[in-house]
């Protein structure tokens, strides 16, 4: 029987370390005016913000896992990004071929 895993979550379903949220959201792409350590934009552009993480809010976002856990993509930082929460109900599991939600 296999554990069903929540938006958001590891490989294995459960949660993602302080240390391994902070390394995934140095990854997003620093927003020219605005302090990197609450305000990033993630590969659609859109604003998300530090103590927004796991909310569904305007700047709410999620660790995305690239190539999705049901293809076979693992929890390495190679393969996590964040992303808005929109976007990444909007990517879902349609590796390679998704579109930004917005």
């Amino acid at each position: 029987m296999s554990k069903s895993r929540s938006r958001g979550s590891r490989g294995d379903g459960g949660s993602w370390s302080e240390a391994e949220k902070a390394a995934v959201w140095r990854k997003g792409d620093i927003i020219a005016g605005h302090d990197p350590r609450i305000w990033r934009s993630d590969k659609c552009g859109s604003k998300i913000k530090w103590d927004q993480y796991g909310t569904l809010g305007i700047y709410g976002w999620e660790i995305d896992h690239i190539k999705p856990v049901s293809r076979g993509g693992g929890d390495e930082l190679s393969n996590l990004q964040p992303l808005h929460w929109s976007n990444n109900r909007s990517k879902g599991d349609d590796y390679p071929h998704w579109r930004c939600a917005s």
